[in-house]
């Protein structure tokens, strides 16, 4: 079964690391992706740009309305993600929680839901 492993983190937390602290988070990452993927289970993955790129759009009577950034004032913001095949939530959530970015953010594993 297929799972979106949703990475949530603030976003101001990255704003404040040096260079070196932010090349090592993202060899940490570098190196997550390439364990999904030796253990077979890595389907697609992306880092999303900043929160402040985001548009939300609305049909409110028929009509559409757009927002620049997000729906929501949150302290943590959709970052990335990860589409990952396991055999069971068990598995999506052990995989979620080696993932970088579940040490000061969190993440949140939804199976997909196949419709076509």
């Amino acid at each position: 079964m297929e799972y979106m492993i949703l990475i949530y983190a603030d976003e101001k937390l990255y704003s404040g690391m040096s260079e070196q602290q932010l090349g090592e988070l993202m060899t940490s990452y570098g190196a997550y992706t390439q364990e999904l993927i030796a253990a077979g289970v890595m389907r697609s993955g992306s880092e999303l740009a900043p929160v402040h790129t985001a548009t939300t759009v609305r049909v409110r009577d028929g009509k559409i309305a757009c927002t620049d950034g997000p729906f929501a004032e949150t302290k943590e913001q959709l970052g990335g993600y990860y589409l990952i095949d396991c055999a069971n939530l068990d598995e999506a959530i052990k995989w979620a929680a080696r993932c970088p970015g579940a040490k000061d953010g969190s993440m949140e594993v939804r199976p997909q839901v196949k419709t076509v």
